[in-house]
């Protein structure tokens, strides 16, 4: 067997001290996000909610934080190649999707303080039933000067997401026993959305972009093939209509992404007058994590996520600096190890993967060897510098539905051979693991390229796994070609990724645990792949996900997604590895700054502004 070696990096008191400012806050009646790092608690000060005021017939958003001053500009990052789209509608991944959220409003967005639905486009919105009447803002513009209207909002839904152009993930997660929401045109600022039952996770999907009709209309009718390329990343900028508080104003592929104000924005100050604040937003587009410390560092860039091994050293300076941190509590995502669990041909008849290797993982005892090998409280204490915690379950600490009676364990490296006996697995006199029929147990583990975390975390997990006799290979690949790899040529054996999630609704993750999902990426369906073969465990997902979205109540809601957690802490299509704390640097010169465990730290873009005198 191997030696471990493991560099443990002493974390500074004052950095445990600054753990204790993380955020816990109380929630209305459908539960509460808890901090499950059990540290003393700070409550963050918010500006009063925005209010809908008319003047001259338009019915503005009047932001009621303090009112601040015009001009300059926030640098801030993206780690990777940069964006692959700035269509919303066609977005596969984060970057594109912040790119394009930017640009393009929702009818509702989220409140920082509650999490509750709260009017964006939509001047107000009622729910009766299973009906959903929003009533848009009259006067609102899209940034050609056209109005938005009913008919933008009818086209989006029933002509893009419910037509299914480009990425559907969104409709996949609104069918309901076979069908879809319907949209109506009620007049010119008034649409009703309809439910075929009562559906919990509906009001929230209503913060999807809206496309303005007159553009986007003729891409449709060109269609799917030709909207794949639609406002691709070599579209001029000239010609982007958008809703957003900033518009598109250059794209330099691999360096950076430049944002301009909307002069003509729907959302004002307590002046009446237009927002937002900043004149620019800058992303530039850094190679890896350490290239963006160095940037920030520099002066280059305003705001930074720090990750664990940078939070001592920037705590410590950040009395003497021109930044304050912000500790967000646990990240609402997951970071996971998973396994090719597809043992299907394609249609030339050419496994996707290894057969032999593909027994080897849809083996519930080799999937719980490899969980009960994986050390991860050493990950949180080398990698996060104990700015984390080790995760077992598929929803966030923080989550309002987590299952509490999935309880953690430690490493065990003795149980993980009992799995392995179990199966037949024995290892020969050089300690080598070898199959009940001789082979070598041998595989790939990937991540993405320029992430140093996962980086991290897949050397130390090919260390775990080569304890049990293992080989491992572990190879760092770039982005797209991941990507590509887990959802269209499922060409893998393992890997180590990471999901957004949310405190509020699991129902986002959908796409993810439906056998059906797009993003089904333990056992993917294909397009025209409909005698894919499914575990029963799968279908079981499949039911209580459908009951847990058609629950009204929080109580039976939670009692289908606790169900759906046991199911995933007994089967382990994903491992989880551990939740990192949410830790953000922000140069001191930007106000309206309110952080939020829900929402980040420059959620409120219009309403932040310089303070020249600093």
């Amino acid at each position: 067997m191997k030696k471990r070696v493991y560099v443990v990096v002493l974390v500074l008191v004052f950095c445990v001290l600054f753990l204790k400012a993380c955020v816990r806050r109380d929630y209305p009646d459908n539960g509460e996000v808890r901090n499950s790092v059990q540290k003393e608690v700070v409550y963050t000060e918010f500006p009063p909610s925005q209010k809908t005021v008319r003047i001259d017939g338009v019915d503005y958003l009047q932001s009621q934080a303090p009112i601040g001053k015009f001009g300059g500009e926030i640098h801030s990052s993206t780690i990777g190649e940069g964006p692959k789209t700035f269509n919303p509608f066609n977005s596969k991944d984060n970057i594109s999707t912040l790119m394009s959220d930017i640009m393009y409003d929702g009818l509702l967005s989220t409140d920082a303080e509650t999490g509750e639905p709260i009017p964006k486009l939509a001047k107000s919105f009622e729910i009766t039933g299973n009906d959903y009447i929003i009533h848009l803002r009259r006067g609102a513009k899209w940034s050609d000067g056209k109005e938005i209207t009913a008919d933008d909002v009818v086209f989006t839904w029933q002509n893009i997401i419910f037509d299914g152009f480009g990425n559907t993930s969104t409709r996949d997660s609104l069918v309901i026993d076979g069908k879809l929401p319907a949209v109506e045109k009620i007049d010119k600022y008034t649409v009703k959305f309809s439910t075929i039952q009562p559906f919990a996770p509906f009001i929230r999907m209503l913060s999807t972009s809206i496309a303005p009709k007159h553009v986007f209309e003729p891409a449709v009718k060109k269609g799917k093939d030709y909207f794949y390329t639609f406002l691709s990343t070599n579209t001029d900028p000239k010609t982007f209509v958008t809703s957003g508080a900033f518009r598109l104003k250059e794209y330099v592929p691999a360096q950076r992404v430049v944002f301009e104000r909307n002069p003509d924005y729907y959302i004002i100050n307590k002046n009446n007058e237009k927002l937002p604040y900043l004149d620019r937003l800058v992303y530039y587009i850094v190679g890896d994590l350490n290239n963006e410390v160095l940037k920030f560092e520099g002066g280059e860039l305003d705001i930074i996520n720090l990750q664990g091994a940078n939070v001592a050293r920037f705590k410590e300076r950040e009395a003497h600096s021109d930044y304050k941190i912000y500790n967000l509590g646990p990240n609402t995502g997951t970071m996971f190890l998973s396994m090719n669990l597809n043992d299907r041909t394609n249609k030339d008849g050419k496994f996707y993967v290894n057969p032999m290797k593909q027994k080897w993982f849809r083996d519930v005892n080799f999937r719980l060897a490899c969980d009960y090998a994986i050390d991860r409280k050493n990950m949180v204490l080398n990698i996060a510098n104990g700015l984390g915690e080790p995760l077992y379950t598929a929803e966030s600490p923080n989550s309002i539905f987590l299952n509490k009676a999935l309880k953690p364990y430690p490493r065990d490296v003795e149980k993980s051979k009992e799995y392995l006996k179990k199966s037949g697995f024995y290892w020969d006199k050089k300690g080598h693991l070898l199959d009940k029929y001789g082979n070598h147990v041998e595989f790939d583990l990937l991540t993405n390229a320029g992430n140093t975390e996962r980086e991290a975390i897949g050397v130390m997990v090919k260390q775990d796994l080569e304890d049990l006799g293992m080989k491992v290979n572990f190879k760092p690949v770039e982005f797209n070609t991941l990507v590509n790899k887990l959802v269209n040529t499922l060409d893998w054996d393992m890997v180590i990724m990471g999901l957004t999630g949310s405190l509020l609704e699991p129902n986002g993750g959908k796409n993810v645990w439906m056998s059906d999902g797009t993003l089904h990426m333990f056992n993917q369906r294909l397009e025209g792949d409909e005698n894919s073969r499914r575990f029963d465990w799968e279908k079981e997902i499949d039911d209580v996900y459908v009951k847990g979205a058609l629950a009204t109540s929080f109580k039976e809601r939670k009692k289908y997604y606790d169900e759906y957690q046991r199911i995933a802490y007994e089967q382990k299509p994903f491992i989880y590895i551990y939740s990192p704390l949410i830790i953000t640097a922000i140069r001191t010169k930007f106000k309206n700054v309110y952080p939020s465990a829900l929402t980040g730290v420059t959620y409120n873009l219009e309403e932040i502004y310089i303070d020249k005198g600093q």
